[in-house]
């Protein structure tokens, strides 16, 4: 994917594998995402250190616990996560937490678990949770926290993110 201007990029990965991670530049944010088993611990650790020797952020998916014990750079908590519980956790200066939300009710959701920056889906893939770009400038315009442009982003719109009001853009890569 091309660079936008000023956009942060956040790139979602399952696995640990450094030839993508190696492809991203310093200002990517890597979320580590693999809702089909447990965290593995080991790749958590090898992620993180990999991570952190290429000055790349690392945030991994839907366990706060995790990220605070292995000192991880921020949390995110899926759309599908509407637990508070995490607010009563200690957290280090600069541990960001973010999250996605797909409706309104799923941002004020999102806003409640204090998250700084909701991704918003879908702006592109035409799934059940498709906004087009007009609904989700409307979508991103009910909240005050920083919006990230989700869903069916590639080389051939990422210049309409432009229009989109959002600060950044996420993708996957699914191996």
């Amino acid at each position: 994917i091309m660079r936008i201007h000023m956009k942060r990029k956040y790139y979602f990965i399952n696995k640990f594998d450094t030839n993508y991670i190696d492809k991203q530049d310093k200002q990517t944010i890597i979320i580590y995402r693999n809702y089909k088993k447990d965290h593995n611990i080991k790749d958590i650790i090898l992620l993180r250190n990999y991570c952190r020797i290429k000055k790349i952020k690392f945030f991994l998916s839907n366990n706060i616990k995790l990220c605070i014990r292995f000192n991880l750079d921020g949390a995110y908590i899926p759309s599908f996560n509407k637990s508070l519980n995490h607010l009563n956790y200690q957290y280090k200066k600069n541990f960001i937490l973010i999250g996605s939300a797909h409706n309104l009710k799923e941002i004020k959701i999102k806003e409640k678990q204090n998250v700084k920056k909701i991704f918003v889906s879908s702006l592109f893939k035409k799934n059940k949770n498709f906004l087009g770009l007009n609904k989700f400038k409307l979508t991103s315009r009910l909240t005050k926290n920083e919006i990230i442009a989700l869903g069916g982003i590639s080389k051939n719109n990422i210049k309409l993110v432009e229009l989109s009001d959002a600060v950044g853009f996420a993708g996957t890569h699914s191996y």
